[in-house]
Order: C-alpha cells, then sequence, then structure tokens
C-alpha cells in the first residue's frame, strides 16, 4: 500500500512451489499492489493450479496472473523464467518470449541463485529507466553468470554490455 500511495514500483517474487500452496490467501491479498511479479516455470504452474486456472501453458498462466485484480490502473507485468527455455513477459495482454543465453550442460555448475540474480539484473536495468527487453536481457546475462559458478559469486568485473 505505502509503495502505491507514494508512486513506487512494488515487485515480488513467487520464491517457491510451497508459498504458492500454503501462503496462498497471503500472496493474494498482495497481489493487487504488485506492479511486476517474477517467478520460475514451477512456481507459475503451482500457483496457477492452486487458483484453478485450468491451464499449464506457462504463456497463459502469464497473462492470467497479469490480468488478476489490481489497486490501481497501472498494468501488470508478469516475469516467468524456464531455465533453459524462453523467459515469458505478460503484459497489457499479450504475452512475448525472450531467448535465454545458450549455454553448455558442462558449463552449469550451479543453479542456486539463478533466479534472484536474474531479478537483480532486470531490475538493475529497470531502475534506469530501460525497456522490458533490455531488462530480460541483463536479468539472462546475469542467471547465466551466475549458474557457471559455485555458490552465489560473481566474478570481480562482470562483462555485461
Amino acid at each position: 500500500k505505502h509503495a502505491q500511495a507514494s508512486g513506487k514500483v512494488f515487485t515480488m517474487n513467487l520464491s517457491a512451489p510451497f508459498l504458492c500452496q500454503f501462503f496462498k490467501e497471503p500472496m493474494l491479498k498482495t497481489l493487487p499492489y504488485v506492479d511486476i511479479l517474477f517467478g520460475n516455470e514451477t512456481e507459475a504452474e503451482t500457483f496457477a493450479k492452486e487458483n484453478n486456472f485450468g491451464t499449464t501453458n506457462i504463456a497463459e498462466i502469464a497473462l492470467k496472473i497479469a490480468e488478476l485484480p489490481k489497486e490501481d490502473n497501472k498494468p501488470r507485468t508478469v516475469v516467468i523464467t524456464q531455465g533453459s527455455n524462453p523467459t515469458v513477459v505478460a503484459k497489457d495482454g499479450k504475452t512475448t518470449e525472450y531467448p535465454v543465453i545458450p549455454i553448455a550442460d558442462k558449463d552449469i555448475i550451479d543453479t542456486n541463485g539463478a533466479g534472484d540474480a536474474f531479478v537483480g539484473g532486470f531490475l538493475a536495468q529497470l531502475i534506469q529507466g530501460k525497456p522490458v527487453e533490455e531488462c530480460v536481457k541483463c536479468g539472462n546475462y546475469a542467471a547465466n553468470l551466475i549458474i557457471q559458478r559455485s555458490g552465489c559469486t560473481y566474478p570481480e568485473t562482470p562483462d555485461y554490455k
């Protein structure tokens, strides 16, 4: 409510499938204030099942979440990552898919933190006023970088361009 009242962007992450199951009501009470919702495909599918969306199609789920009631007139953006499959973004009644950076299985060391890295990269561009396309590109870069390292670590000087 504070973010909305003060004209700030409020983001939320579905975070884990069990939260969509066991904390469904608090999540649904918060959702009307969420401007940007993040999640991965497993979290999105669980959210859809718990809310009787009747689909497992990620693009359809993202659209349905984007269209849930909101307290203001700003459209909600829903961003769903899918590992090696394209990132799905739903906004204004349409979805767009953005490719991820290809990576060989042998180069994947640790996927812990990939979702958080994605959100960090996305938000780093958002606060600079960049378009969604650039936000997703940076999110995918950050996630790709983190999965090639042990633990949630980055090189001293990332080379994002």
